[in-house]
């Protein structure tokens, strides 16, 4: 998950081009060679909820930019209501991308009989689009159940969920109704152990501090590394005591604190986030001063293991 990488400049109430491209396109071709296998713009971190017609333009464009076709894409297209979300799947599917993910529209909390008639109805009108299912309960008001999945899932061109919530009995359960249909993405910290229950792959807003410490653990992981899961696990636990608590008020003082884990920098906040409380700050520095140390160490292991660039 890439963020919407912002200019150093004065953001106005009537700004229209605050996207640097020449940022993301640097941190996501790194990302890549570093050792990310899927790349996913504009979800909650993305600020799809920040951006407007212009600068999503110049995030999908500047996204496939910088990827090349060497990872699959997939561009966030959340919007409050279902003609909205096809209005900007056109877009990017116009401007050559080949797969989507959104979250119902959910300004009202959804009924599940609604969410499933969203999905199935996006899969129908974009045949030819890969579509994820981005469920982000705590931000969209809806926990999708299993059986709901399950039914959204034999759509053909529905390919995978952003998923996180589920306990792992109701996980195993998911499994069991997607079956080979669907293919889950999990919290970058559960991926252990939940890929031994069938997850693929995992996602985090962490990446763009730098990678190296989440592919060394989706290479131990996938190797059966336990213990070299469990240390990752533990280093990343140790940095994010008290940083951000997901589905909180929220000032996006981790955008900021970001910048000092010496990967890239995201650039400034966009209205209305511009009031950020020196606590929050404080941590989320300390996050991204600890994410810096989390790459020094397992560079050289994700290195010795997989050289950078190097396809999986």
């Amino acid at each position: 998950m890439i963020p919407a990488f912002t200019k150093d400049m004065e953001i106005t109430l009537e700004s229209d081009d605050t996207v640097d491209a020449d940022r993301l396109i640097d941190c996501v071709s790194r990302m890549i060679d570093d050792g990310v296998d899927v790349v996913s713009a504009m979800g909650s971190y993305g600020e799809f909820h920040t951006l407007t017609d212009n600068e999503f333009k110049t995030v999908v464009r500047a996204t496939l930019d910088a990827t090349k076709k060497r990872v699959p894409v997939l561009i966030g297209v959340t919007s409050m209501n279902s003609r909205e979300v096809v209005r900007k799947a056109k877009i990017a599917r116009d401007m050559g991308a080949e797969g989507i993910f959104t979250g119902v529209p959910f300004y009202y909390p959804p009924t599940v009989d609604n969410t499933i008639y969203f999905y199935e109805e996006l899969a129908d009108f974009f045949t030819d689009l890969s579509i994820q299912v981005y469920h982000n309960p705590p931000l969209q008001n809806i926990h999708i159940p299993v059986h709901a999945v399950g039914k959204i899932a034999q759509k053909r061109n529905i390919v995978s969920m952003k998923d996180s919530h589920r306990s792992t009995l109701e996980f195993i359960k998911l499994m069991d109704a997607t079956k080979d249909n669907m293919s889950v993405f999990v919290n970058q910290l559960q991926y252990y152990p939940y890929q031994g229950m069938g997850a693929k792959g995992f996602w985090s807003t962490d990446a763009a501090m730098g990678p190296y410490p989440l592919v060394h653990y989706r290479n131990c992981t996938d190797a059966g590394d336990a213990e070299g899961a469990k240390e990752v696990m533990r280093d990343i636990t140790a940095i994010a005591a008290g940083s951000f608590e997901f589905g909180a008020p929220e000032d996006n003082s981790r955008k900021i604190g970001a910048a000092h884990s010496g990967y890239a920098n995201q650039g400034p906040n966009r209205p209305p986030f511009r009031v950020i409380r020196p606590a929050d700050l404080e941590k989320a520095i300390a996050r991204g001063v600890g994410w810096g140390k989390l790459n020094e160490k397992y560079k050289p292991r994700v290195q010795a293991r997989v050289p950078a660039g190097a396809a999986r």
